[in-house]
C-alpha cells in the first residue's frame, strides 16, 4: 500500500558488474619509518600491558620501541615515555597511542605496510577491485574465491536493497529537518526490530551486515525523495548494477544511466572509507559489542560516533567551507582568517598519518579528473589545491581523506548532507569485521579514570546546607 515495491529481479541476468578501471596513483611513502637511532633508550625499559585484570611489565628493546612508534603514530619522545617504568596512573587523553588489542583486519600507517585491508594495499584495491569485493574481504576474511562466489554475493546484496514496507512508513514519518545520519541511525534500529539478530554467531552477523550495507542507500534515498517531493521511489534491485551505481540511480531517480566516472568515484570512495583500524566509530562499535549487545546496537553506536565533525562529518564541514569560496584569493584570505582566530581548518591532520593520508592521493586524482570533464568544477578543485599547499607551507599539515572527498562528491552531484551517510554504507563492512573479531576473543572494554573530585564529605539534610558561593 506504500508503493515501495521492489523492482523484480527475475528479469535481469544475475551477472556481477565488472570492476571499474581507475586512475593510477603512486604508493605513498610509508608513515612512521622504523628508525630509533640516538633516541633509543640506553638501557632496558619496561612498559605495562593490561591482561586479564592484571598488569604485566615487559622489557622493551629498541626494536620494540620502533614497533610501538610505527603502530601508534607516537613520536620517538612519546614512545620513550610509554616505555618508561610506570610511576603512577598515566592519563592519555583521547587514548592517544594506547594499543587496546590485537587485530587482523587492517594496518594504518604501519611502517612497511601503509593502509591495508587484510594484507591488501588500499591503492591496489581502489584501482583493481570494486566495493562489493572489498566488503566481502572485510566481512568474510578473504576475497571471493571465484567469479561465481562474487556474483552470488552481488545478487544477494542487490535483492536486499528493497526495504520492508514498515521501514518505508517509518521513513515517511521523519521530518524534513532530520539529519540524514539520524535517518540511518533510526532506520538501522528499526530494522533490527523487524529482522533481529537471533544469535550472536559470525554467520548471523555477516547476514545482517549484508542487509545493512544494501539497505542504507535505499533508506537515505527513499527518505530524501519522499520528504522533498512526496515521491515513493522504487528500489533498485538489479544485480547488474553495483551498489555505487544503484545508489546514484536512486539518488537521481531520473531513469538515466549515470556517468561511468561518477559511478567509479562513488565506488572508489566506498572502498577508501570501508575500514581504518580502531578509529573512533569502530572502537565505539567494539565497546558496545564487548558488552554482548546485538549487532544493530553496535552499528548504531558507530553511526552516532561517525556523525561528529571530528570524525565522519569532517567531509561535510570541508564542503560547507570551500563551497563559499569564489576564488583562490578568497580561499587564501579565509584560511588565514582561521589561522588568526586559531580555528581548525577541517580536512587536515590525522592522529596516525603525520606525512599525509594515502587515501588523499586517490581522492585528489578523482577530483582532478572530474574537474576537467564537462560539468566539472575546476574552481572548486583549484581552491582545494591552493588550501592544501597553504596548509603544508604554513602549518606543515596535510589533507586527510575527507578533504578531496568533498570536492569529488560535489562534482558527482552527491548532496553535502549525503557525504557522511555514504561513509556509513562503506564503513559498515569494517564495523562488522571488528564486531565479529571482538566477539571471538571478548573481554568487556572498561577503562577507568583518575578521580579529581571532592574529598569524602558528610551528607547534610537539605535544610542544613549552605548556599553555594557565587563565582
Amino acid at each position: 500500500g506504500l508503493g515501495a515495491t521492489a523492482a523484480p529481479s527475475t528479469s535481469h541476468t544475475a551477472t556481477c558488474p565488472r570492476p571499474y578501471s581507475s586512475v593510477t596513483v603512486p604508493r605513498p611513502v610509508d608513515e612512521n619509518p622504523l628508525s630509533v637511532g640516538s633516541d633509543a633508550p640506553a638501557g632496558p625499559a619496561t612498559t605495562q600491558i593490561a591482561d586479564n585484570d592484571s598488569v604485566r611489565h615487559i622489557p622493551v628493546q629498541p626494536t620494540t620501541l620502533a614497533m610501538l612508534e610505527s603502530a601508534t603514530g607516537f613520536t620517538k619522545a612519546q614512545t620513550k615515555q610509554v616505555a618508561q617504568p610506570v610511576q603512577g596512573p598515566t592519563i592519555r587523553k583521547g587514548l592517544v597511542g594506547v594499543v587496546a588489542d590485537e587485530s587482523t583486519i587492517s594496518t594504518v600507517g604501519k611502517a612497511g605496510y601503509g593502509l591495508t585491508y587484510r594484507g591488501y594495499a588500499i591503492e591496489e584495491l581502489a584501482q583493481h577491485s570494486q566495493f562489493e569485493e572489498v566488503a566481502y574481504l572485510l566481512i568474510y576474511g578473504h576475497l571471493p574465491t571465484d567469479a561465481s562466489v562474487l556474483r552470488q554475493f552481488c545478487t544477494r546484496m542487490a535483492n536486499m536493497r528493497a526495504l520492508p514496507p514498515p521501514v518505508c512508513h517509518l521513513l515517511e514519518m521523519l521530518p524534513p529537518s532530520t539529519h540524514p545520519m539520524d535517518v540511518l541511525r533510526t532506520g538501522c534500529s528499526f530494522l533490527g526490530t523487524l529482522e533481529p539478530e537471533r544469535q550472536s554467531t559470525p554467520e548471523e552477523a555477516k547476514r545482517i551486515a549484508e542487509r545493512l550495507i544494501a539497505s542504507f542507500g535505499s533508506m537515505i534515498n527513499y527518505w530524501q525523495h519522499f520528504v522533498n517531493t512526496g515521491t515513493r521511489i522504487r528500489f533498485n534491485t538489479d544485480p547488474r548494477d553495483s551498489l555505487a551505481k544503484a545508489f546514484l540511480k536512486m539518488l537521481r531517480n531520473d531513469g538515466e544511466e549515470p556517468d561511468p566516472l561518477h559511478v567509479r568515484v562513488v565506488d572508489a570512495s566506498l572502498i577508501l572509507y570501508a575500514e581504518h583500524d580502531f578509529n573512533a566509530s569502530t572502537f565505539g562499535c567494539r565497546v558496545t559489542a564487548s558488552t554482548m549487545s546485538d549487532l544493530y546496537s553496535a552499528v548504531c553506536t558507530g553511526i552516532g560516533t561517525l556523525r561528529g565533525n571530528l570524525h565522519g562529518g569532517a567531509n561535510e564541514a570541508v564542503m560547507d567551507f570551500i563551497s563559499n569560496l569564489g576564488s583562490v584569493q578568497e580561499a587564501e584570505q579565509a584560511v588565514r582568517a582561521k589561522f588568526d582566530k586559531k580555528e581548525l581548518v577541517m580536512g587536515f591532520g590525522h592522529r596516525i598519518y603525520k606525512g599525509g593520508d594515502p587515501r588523499n592521493a586517490i581522492f585528489k586524482s578523482l577530483s582532478h579528473e572530474l574537474s576537467e570533464r564537462p560539468g566539472g568544477n575546476m574552481l572548486l578543485y583549484h581552491v582545494s589545491e591552493h588550501i592544501e599547499k597553504l596548509m603544508e607551507r604554513e602549518k606543515h599539515m596535510y589533507p586527510n581523506a575527507d578533504f578531496y572527498a568533498a570536492s569529488a562528491y560535489a562534482q558527482v552531484g552527491v548532496p553535502t548532507h549525503f557525504f557522511t551517510p555514504l561513509f556509513v554504507i562503506a564503513r559498515t563492512s569494517g564495523w562488522t569485521a571488528h564486531i565479529v573479531e571482538q566477539r571471538l576473543h571478548n573481554k568487556i572494554i572498561r577503562p577507568t579514570s583518575l578521580y579529581t573530585g571532592p574529598e569524602p564529605r558528610a551528607f547534610r539534610p537539605v535544610n542544613q546546607r549552605q548556599p553555594l558561593s557565587k563565582l
